[in-house]
Parts: structure tokens; sequence; C-alpha cells
């Protein structure tokens, strides 16, 4: 039987940051489970996009996720970041 998920890894991901915001790739990548190269990537877009900021904290980098980005349509109205992990349970 074929694995699928309804959220998406860029999803799980942003919902992984909001866990543990000072969590190395590799810790992020494990809790949803994708690889630490596809999590730099996730990292990336996601911080392109302007839903996180990426800062250093000594040698980690510490992530802030700007809540009020709104995303795509959900249930027929605007969402914001913050409001999906909300429903995420983050």
């Amino acid at each position: 039987m074929r694995k699928w998920s309804f959220i998406t890894n860029h999803g799980l991901v942003l919902a992984a940051i909001a866990a543990g915001p000072e969590s190395t790739a590799r810790e992020i990548g494990d809790m949803v489970g994708i690889t630490e190269r596809a999590t730099h990537r996730i990292i990336a877009d996601l911080e392109e996009e302007g839903y996180i900021t990426r800062s250093k904290s000594g040698r980690r980098n510490v992530y802030s996720i700007h809540m009020n980005v709104l995303l795509e349509e959900i249930f027929g109205e605007k969402t914001t970041s913050g409001q999906l992990l909300a429903i995420l349970g983050g």
C-alpha cells in the first residue's frame, strides 16, 4: 500500500519548526520523516516565501515563524500561517 499524507512536507516542516524553533535540520527531518537535505530545501523555500526567518544563536539556527503570512484559501477563506498551525495543533 502506498503511503500518503494530507499535509505536504512543507506544512509538516513548518509545524515541526513551531514545535522546536531551535531544532536542527536533521532533527526536523527526523520529526517529519524526510532527509536532512530535503529539510534544508524546504526551509529555504519557507524562508524565501516569507513564512519563516532564520537567525543564528551561536552556531545553531533559530527559526521564527511569521504567523500573519496569508496562505492559499482554506475552507473558502484566506488563512494565515498562524491559523494553519492552530488547526494542526501547533
